[in-house]
């Protein structure tokens, strides 16, 4: 089992800035990939950015350029550094481990507002 703790959330003016934390804990794959996505109201959830344990990574349109998604592998860390936020940015984030070929957990989520 894997347990996602998130912090870092909160009210943030347009074109403020905010860094996400997520902790994973327990059982975790040298391969997992570590991520982030959101969930707005009256929305799906989206992808807003992936990292693979070396490194590389994967984003969204709506936040390439905006946000950057960094990890520590020896704290099994992941950070979600949002810049230039916009009221679109405003949603639910939520931290995610993938265990390649099997499974994907899920934090409990933080809120995020971005004020216009």
């Amino acid at each position: 089992q894997v347990q996602l703790v998130e912090s870092g959330g909160g009210v943030v003016q347009a074109g403020g800035s905010l860094r996400l934390s997520c902790a994973a804990s327990g059982i975790i794959s040298s391969n997992a990939i570590m991520g982030w996505y959101r969930q707005a109201p009256g929305k799906q959830r989206e992808l807003v950015a992936t990292i693979a344990r070396g490194g590389i990574t994967n984003y969204a349109d709506s936040v390439k350029g905006r946000f950057d998604i960094s990890r520590d592998n020896a704290k099994n860390t992941v950070f979600l550094q949002m810049n230039n936020l916009e009221p679109e940015d405003t949603a639910v984030y939520f931290c995610t481990l993938t265990h390649i070929f099997s499974r994907t957990y899920w934090g409990q989520g933080t809120q995020v507002t971005v004020s216009s």
